[in-house]
């Protein structure tokens, strides 16, 4: 058993309220691992600041339902609790609620908690509960957190407008301004960048501590999983026929990782080698490949221009046919230029001959790829399925895409896209975020590419 955090709808505190649970049940000594649903990166680092242990995302667009069971069940052995948040409202997916949290929670069989935004409620908070829990009968509503509470007076009006309904009130949170964490363009701020950050957790353990009932909670939160593991992550190790180490660009301005993509990648033989083009002189030494992660290129842009002797080697790496996937923020450190959202422009790695520029529109959604040609990750006709999550734009689209995009949800054509191919042979660069849970034949291919081109590069390096 585990419990699901979900939300009436978007911005009523699943996080918060997410964190609090984690943070009071770290400080009582326990094992426990969280999920989260979605292809979000940011959460789940608040998530693993917290735990101790990366958190999982269960998105089953980007990987498949088997994959959401198998990854939930090998994740969940071994500790005492298990937690997922939720995504946006508990009914909000894509076509048919796919991918919703209501779907993970009826795909793993788990009660949900559902929060609810009471600073402009009263009686109305009753219709509200009553028609998440009945909407629904497959989703089993265990009880209700009530959020943004003001008063002793708004909290008996609250409460004796649920009591009919005979659902159990888990948890009541006031109006806490000090509990605040810092968003910007894309979300919430990393962990990285927020100094005052254990403070702040500290703070969100005694709210937990003192606003759940946790004589109700605990035994939700127990898990007891029994499903079996992914036979690919599971089984022994590869063993490469040539040992490989691949530099992850990870630091405030490249963190956008998914665990499960590292761990094939660890699982498949590799060395990963963590490294900053923020702050390193030059790549780690001796890689045989390269992985740009999303996050704030844009917001970091004076300080990756600066680095110019970074920027020249990786330029120099590619070039030379290192085998190099770059998702969004990746690939806006291989442009030319970014132009932040001031209009300064700062220089990059100059591989791809375009230019980031910052703006207002949010490019959002899955979408659906096909492969127009051979590349560094898959071959021509190849569908894969991924996430665009950006507020830049690229000046010049390359001479040969890499793929033909549409959204998941209705099939919209969106256009071409990607670097790499014929252009670059040894390259992926994508906005589109991929999590190779159900497809290791990806990091794989990147891999076999990558000892491939072992002698190709140490020959013009």
């Amino acid at each position: 058993m585990a419990l699901v955090i979900a939300g009436e709808r978007s911005g009523v505190g699943k996080t918060t309220v997410t964190l609090a649970l984690l943070a009071s049940l770290q400080q009582r000594g326990v094992s426990i691992q969280s999920f989260k649903v979605g292809p979000d990166y940011i959460d789940p680092m608040f998530h693993q600041y917290v735990t101790g242990r990366a958190c999982r995302n269960l998105d089953p667009v980007l990987t498949s339902e088997a994959y959401v069971k198998q990854c939930f069940a090998l994740h969940s052995q071994g500790v005492k609790y298990a937690l997922v948040e939720g995504v946006m409202g508990l009914f909000d997916g894509v076509g048919e609620r796919f991918a919703s949290t209501d779907h993970i929670a009826r795909l793993l069989d788990l009660p949900v908690v559902l929060v609810i935004d009471c600073s402009r409620l009263s009686g109305s908070v009753a219709a509200i509960a009553h028609g998440y829990r009945s909407l629904d009968p497959r989703i089993k509503i265990a009880g209700v957190v009530l959020n943004r509470v003001g008063s002793d007076r708004h909290l008996s009006l609250l409460k004796d407008a649920l009591e009919p309904l005979q659902l159990s009130v888990l948890g009541v949170l006031r109006r806490q301004d000090n509990i605040t964490i810092p968003d910007r363009h894309l979300g919430l701020v990393p962990t990285g960048e927020l100094p005052q950050l254990k403070a702040l957790m500290n703070r969100l353990a005694h709210l937990g501590d003192t606003c759940f009932n946790w004589q109700l909670l605990l035994p939700l939160l127990k898990s007891e999983v029994h499903n079996p593991p992914i036979p690919s992550l599971s089984h022994n190790p590869q063993t490469l026929t040539h040992p490989l180490r691949i530099a992850i660009a990870r630091d405030r301005a490249f963190n956008f990782y998914y665990q499960d993509n590292l761990d094939l990648l660890e699982h498949l033989g590799a060395q990963l080698v963590f490294w900053s083009p923020l702050e390193d002189a030059g790549l780690p030494e001796n890689v045989q490949g390269m992985y740009f992660g999303g996050g704030f290129p844009e917001v970091f842009a004076q300080q990756l221009a600066e680095n110019s002797k970074t920027r020249n080697a990786v330029k120099t790496a590619v070039l030379a046919g290192m085998p190099t996937i770059a998702e969004c923020g990746g690939l806006m450190y291989l442009c030319e230029q970014i132009v932040d959202f001031e209009g300064k422009s700062w220089s990059m790695a100059g591989v791809l001959p375009t230019t980031a520029v910052m703006g207002g529109n949010l490019t959002l959604g899955y979408r659906r790829a096909v492969a127009l040609q051979d590349h560094l990750l898959v071959d021509t006709n190849t569908t894969i399925y991924g996430h665009e999550f950006h507020r830049s734009t690229l000046t010049h689209a390359p001479n040969q895409p890499l793929f033909k995009t549409s959204r998941y949800d209705t099939g919209e054509n969106i256009g071409l896209e990607g670097w790499g191919g014929s252009d670059f042979p040894c390259l992926h660069a994508s906005y589109i975020h991929l999590h190779w849970g159900a497809r290791p034949d990806i990091p794989k291919r990147f891999l076999q590419q990558a000892i491939n081109s072992i002698s190709k590069v140490e020959d013009q390096l």
